[in-house]
């Protein structure tokens, strides 16, 4: 491998890093054209496994709008990140996967103060994130996201 292949590689990674973290922040934050922005036009989600739907992504948007708009404190924390760079003739590819943890506590909007402080989380959900990316003239973009969770935890009302 090169030099140049070396820091091609590296700096492919570091994108998709950032893809990742920003698919975070977008959820997080609510901010959907951006969460939008993060696929290609073909790009599609599956969050089947957490009790959603699975579709495009301008669809997908629309519901974790709604969904998430339940909770007034979202925290996607998203590690353990292992990213592959498809790789052509000994060279980075323009494709690639990465598998990521998560977990991601959050609030109840408008729940009052159960007396374990006012951000304590209602509702927790726990899992593994397979994304799949492709370069474009843009950048790299998510092709595909699926969710498999692995746990959840509500408290509830009162509590």
């Amino acid at each position: 491998m090169t030099q140049r292949t070396e820091h091609s590689a590296v700096m492919d990674r570091l994108a998709i890093d950032d893809l990742i973290t920003g698919y975070a922040i977008a959820l997080d934050d609510g901010d959907w054209p951006d969460y939008r922005a993060l696929f290609t036009d073909d790009g599609r989600a599956d969050y089947r496994s957490a009790g959603g739907i699975e579709g495009g992504t301008a669809e997908i948007a629309d519901w974790l709008a709604e969904m998430l708009g339940h909770f007034a404190i979202r925290q996607h924390l998203i590690v353990n990140r292992r990213i592959t760079v498809a790789r052509r003739d000994g060279a980075p590819g323009d494709t690639a996967t990465a598998q990521a943890d998560y977990l991601n506590p959050m609030r109840l909007a408008g729940r009052p103060d159960s007396g374990s402080g006012p951000n304590a989380p209602d509702y927790t959900c726990a899992g593994r994130y397979a994304f799949a990316a492709r370069r474009t003239p843009a950048g790299w973009r998510l092709t595909e996201v699926v969710v498999h969770e692995k746990w959840r935890e509500v408290v509830p009302a009162g509590e």
